[in-house]
């Protein structure tokens, strides 16, 4: 199959829609199962790419969660401690979590208000812990390279049978030149094949030389994922995933600060009075979410004079000194930025979420005073000298 007629563009009006191959090939990629549309494979095609990548650079399996081409979340297989299961509604029933499934726990978990309604993308073969954890998620689609029989089965059972499910070639490789068109006119430029390894993280710059081997792993993870983000972008990082994400800012100290605090709130539900919120039975994880995302942040006073809907009892305040004294604990993240940090401010807002590891390119005429900034608080900084932009 060379060709696959979509239902429309990015929006109804758009019409007609397909994906082809310009050379008369077939597509990499089979439909098993839904019906996919234009975003959900703008989603799926970035989001393996990246998945892909941290695979072959970590040597762990990897997963990610998109939204309007962009990841939500991403991370490779590690275990999950206890308090991120609760945090991410993992279900023991499933039983062990395979690394796969705990990639995909941990891409879903790090930013559930972002990741509402996503397009999965694994980069190893889905097997039934991982479609059990997604059947209960809200998705749009999933894309990996293969699908276990029973795995199948169950994601086929979402969304009354019209769940998306795309299986893709993992030996294929793309032409070095892509093309696309904007107004009617042709924009040409080679692929952005550069690799992402450690040895990109050699020129520390920083009073502070020692990175140890699990914080390159999270910079490696940082970077990949600012590879597939659309521009600007900041990745927030800690245990081999993404824990905060900024996106699509024109000024990159509002990256940093979206990202900041989107790893402060993961930071935040992990606190008790967050794990013990005494939730009725039978509502729903998105009504928890959203509920949770009330009660720590800036509108608290909203889900505390609501608290009948979702609540069995009156939760009590999660004060600001509260709330900052459990940041406090937040230690060893890394932050990735897709160009250079400008200012020192970046560097200074990264702190205060416990940022001690930074990569990023260099090469800002205020180098000297980011340098400064990271030195006055520790930190060990890396300049890899590649920007990542990606529009």
């Amino acid at each position: 199959m060379n060709e696959f007629q979509l239902k429309y563009g990015c929006n109804p009006n758009q019409k007609p829609s397909r994906i082809f191959m310009a050379d008369g090939s077939d597509l990499p990629v089979e439909i098993l199962n839904g019906r996919p549309g234009y975003i959900n494979f703008l989603d799926a095609f970035n989001g393996y790419q990246l998945v892909k990548e941290l695979k072959k650079a970590t040597g762990l399996p990897a997963a990610t969660s998109f939204k309007h081409v962009s990841p939500a979340g991403a991370a490779v297989g590690l275990p999950l401690t206890d308090v991120e299961k609760k945090i991410y509604w993992v279900d023991e029933t499933i039983g062990e979590l395979s690394p796969i499934a705990c990639a995909y726990a941990r891409a879903r978990g790090a930013d559930r208000m972002s990741s509402f309604g996503d397009f999965i993308s694994l980069s190893d073969v889905c097997d039934a812990a991982t479609a059990k954890l997604i059947q209960h998620e809200v998705s749009d689609g999933i894309v990996a390279p293969g699908y276990e029989p029973e795995a199948l089965e169950i994601l086929k059972s979402k969304k009354k049978g019209n769940y998306n499910i795309i299986k893709i070639d993992p030996e294929y490789k793309p032409e070095p030149i892509e093309r696309k068109q904007v107004f009617g006119v042709t924009f040409e430029q080679g692929r952005n094949e550069f690799v992402i390894d450690k040895e990109l993280l050699s020129n520390v710059v920083t009073e502070n030389k020692e990175i140890p081997e699990s914080a390159k792993i999270d910079m490696i993870i940082a970077l990949i994922t600012l590879k597939y983000t659309q521009s600007n972008s900041v990745c927030y990082v800690k245990n081999g995933q993404a824990i905060g994400i900024g996106a699509g800012q024109q000024s990159r100290i509002h990256c940093t600060r979206l990202a900041g605090q989107k790893a402060d709130n993961w930071y935040l539900r992990q606190n008790p009075k967050v794990l013990n919120l005494p939730f009725k039975e039978g509502v729903g994880r998105a009504d928890r979410d959203n509920a949770i995302d009330l009660y720590i942040g800036d509108e608290y006073e909203d889900i505390l004079n609501d608290w009948e809907r979702v609540f069995t009892e009156k939760p009590s305040v999660f004060t600001v000194e509260e709330k900052k004294e459990w940041l406090a604990g937040n230690k060893d993240v890394t932050i990735g930025s897709d160009a250079f940090f400008p200012f020192g401010d970046n560097i200074e807002r990264a702190y205060k979420s416990g940022v001690k590891y930074v990569a990023q390119p260099g090469g800002s005429v205020r180098d000297e005073q980011v340098i400064e900034t990271a030195n006055k608080h520790g930190m060990a900084m890396c300049f890899t000298g590649m920007r990542l932009f990606h529009h």
